[in-house]
């Protein structure tokens, strides 16, 4: 029976062609795509630093003078400043909730074991699912319902909201990785459910918990769509409308490295962010993705 099967089994076609150079079309739009996103950054730039003529002349080409005040016209006349302390508030404050909620929920889905823990993982996941622009009247009607619309604490509510499942989703795995044995010790030890989350499984997770935390830094500081639908009055918009608002007002003015220097502007954040902790939510990444 079994020689049967082993005859009539398909010969496995072994590649002779070394691993390098099948690797190479990953390789090649690996590269291609870093190069068109180094080529888009390095032009914004370029040409935030520059007049009116060398924009229009050539954005490739290096400024004669750069001309810092672009960035003054930009945070003043485009009122920048006042939409990034916004974003920072809305996006810092929603961040830290988001954490604050998803982290133990997470803990509890991924370790205990009670009845319906798969069903309410489930419904989670199904409203990762759900597309946002089919959200839009029912948040704005619950918005409504509790005179939230038009503010930034009914926005950093929407973003919570939303964000939740995916980050849920996302620590469920981190925190199903991770080895059971400490966790039996601290209970062994006389830790009570909650200090074995605190001092165990939580310093254990947290480059899970960075990988989670930047990408929703990333997303929600980015976020256009939501915001335009929720904020209608100027002085409550977020960087996203701001730099919108300040791309109308270029067009007329023919301002446009004031409007890079306001790309400029919302970019940097989230570069520096991830700068600083890419290494940390690669590993986390690589953690979650060997479960």
């Amino acid at each position: 029976m079994a020689n049967n099967s082993l005859q009539t089994a398909p010969a496995r076609r072994i590649s002779t062609l070394p691993g390098w150079v099948r690797r190479l079309p990953a390789y090649f739009l690996v590269w291609m795509w870093t190069a068109f996103t180094l080529a888009a950054i390095a032009y914004v730039l370029l040409s935030a630093v520059k007049s009116k003529r060398e924009v229009l002349r050539s954005g490739w080409s290096l400024p004669q003078e750069f001309i810092w005040s672009n960035f003054a016209t930009a945070w003043n006349v485009g009122r920048l400043g006042d939409y990034f302390l916004n974003s920072v508030m809305v996006v810092g404050g929603s961040v830290f909730a988001i954490l604050l909620v998803s982290t133990p929920a997470a803990y509890v889905l991924a370790r205990a074991k009670f009845p319906g823990r798969e069903t309410a993982t489930n419904i989670f996941v199904l409203g990762m699912g759900i597309p946002i622009p089919m959200l839009f009247i029912p948040i704005f009607g619950v918005l409504s319902f509790f005179r939230l619309t038009d503010s930034l604490t009914g926005l950093s509510l929407v973003f919570i909201a939303i964000s939740i499942p995916v980050t849920i989703f996302l620590l469920t795995g981190f925190f199903a990785s991770l080895p059971s044995e400490l966790e039996s010790a601290a209970v062994l030890e006389g830790c009570s459910d909650f200090q074995v989350f605190r001092h165990v499984m939580l310093p254990m997770a947290m480059p899970g918990v960075l990988t989670a935390l930047i990408l929703n830094l990333i997303w929600l500081w980015n976020e256009y769509q939501l915001s335009l639908v929720i904020l209608n009055s100027p002085d409550n918009r977020t960087l996203p409308l701001g730099l919108y608002s300040l791309q109308n007002a270029m067009q007329y003015t023919g301002d446009w490295p004031g409007m890079f220097a306001g790309v400029t502007i919302v970019i940097i954040p989230t570069i520096i962010a991830y700068a600083l902790l890419s290494e940390k939510m690669i590993a986390g990444m690589t953690m979650g993705a060997v479960k």
